[in-house]
């Protein structure tokens, strides 16, 4: 194998502030799309690498080279470093699957309690009000999806901001936006660098409701208001713990979301618009370096097990990346 395969473990080191960076400048919408789309790519493609560094270092024993009917010598004479560092991926493949299925339990877990606990208390239509003196408002998924609000919130909001409040929460269940938090929670767990994208995407997610809500009534500074106080009675009485996957209009940085929603007049991205693109050419070119190196290093390993298996090989990496021969030299 070559060191292509090393690339799309590298690669999320520099492609997450660069998704970071270039999340700031779009549309929220398109930003927390991209930020999840960043994260599931890398993911896959960091998983991928690990498992061909596995298979790499399990095709060196004995055992499993006579299963695929290969020379196991010929196999650990290519790069006998390969078995402890397969050793290493498989190790690391393992933690990562148990922390996938860890968490994947977790979500789901929680939002069982959470649908399990509005239905005891009903409500009307796709609106489940809680008897807790707590303030909090959240977009539980499911089918069907609902809101829920407790009772302490609702008293410290008056009736249009209310309104703001649940248009905020039934974006968040229309774009099925904990889809990309549990998205980017999952691709953490697949490589620990991607842990970075979670809390900016939150952010976008909540900018993206916090945009709908705005056009749903009309107001941007009745929105703003309400997402302050909102979250200004949080913290003042928070509520029991709500689903890590559940969106909330009161969550995140929500002094960044109150300015960008008073702004008198969209931002000119102009002058943002060369280093956007740098970025954005940065961001692309991880990932497109990522996904040809995976696939070269998967070419890479087919060769030298065709190589070990006795079979004819015309293959444009065998003499560079393989069992280098000797060199020749003069009598």
């Amino acid at each position: 194998m070559t060191w292509a395969v090393w690339a799309p473990l590298l690669a999320p080191l520099l492609a997450v502030p660069a998704a970071r960076r270039l999340a700031d400048v779009l549309a929220p919408r398109t930003a927390a799309l991209l930020l999840a789309a960043t994260a599931a790519m890398l993911a896959l493609l960091s998983t991928g690498s690990l498992a061909l560094l596995t298979a790499a270092g399990l095709l060196r024993l004995p055992v499993i080279a006579a299963l695929g009917h290969m020379s196991a010598p010929l196999m650990r004479r290519s790069n006998p470093i390969y078995l402890p560092i397969g050793a290493l991926a498989a190790l690391a493949l393992a933690v990562a699957a148990y922390a996938v299925c860890r968490a994947a339990r977790r979500h789901r877990t929680d939002l069982l309690r959470a649908a399990s606990t509005a239905e005891r208390h009903g409500g009307a239509g796709d609106l489940t009000v809680l008897p807790d003196p707590g303030a909090d408002a959240y977009a539980l998924p499911g089918r069907p999806g609902r809101v829920v609000v407790t009772a302490g919130m609702l008293r410290k909001l008056d009736a249009r901001e209310r309104e703001v409040l649940l248009a905020h929460e039934r974006a968040h269940l229309r774009g099925r936006h904990h889809l990309l938090i549990i998205c980017a929670d999952l691709a953490a767990c697949l490589h620990p660098a991607l842990s970075g994208l979670r809390a900016p995407l939150s952010f976008h997610l909540e900018r993206w409701a916090d945009e709908s809500a705005a056009a749903a009534v009309g107001d941007r500074r009745l929105t703003a208001r309400a997402v302050g106080r909102a979250a200004l009675a949080a913290s003042d009485a928070p509520a029991a713990q709500r689903p890590a996957a559940a969106l909330a209009a009161s969550a995140g940085p929500v002094p960044r979301r109150v300015a960008a929603l008073l702004e008198t007049a969209p931002r000119s991205r102009f002058n943002a618009l060369r280093p956007a693109a740098a970025i954005a050419a940065v961001l692309v070119a991880c990932v497109v370096a990522s996904g040809v190196s995976t696939l070269e290093a998967a070419d890479d390993l087919h060769a030298n097990i065709e190589l070990a298996q006795g079979a004819p090989l015309d293959h444009p990496h065998h003499h560079s990346h393989s069992f280098p021969s000797l060199p020749s030299f003069p009598e």
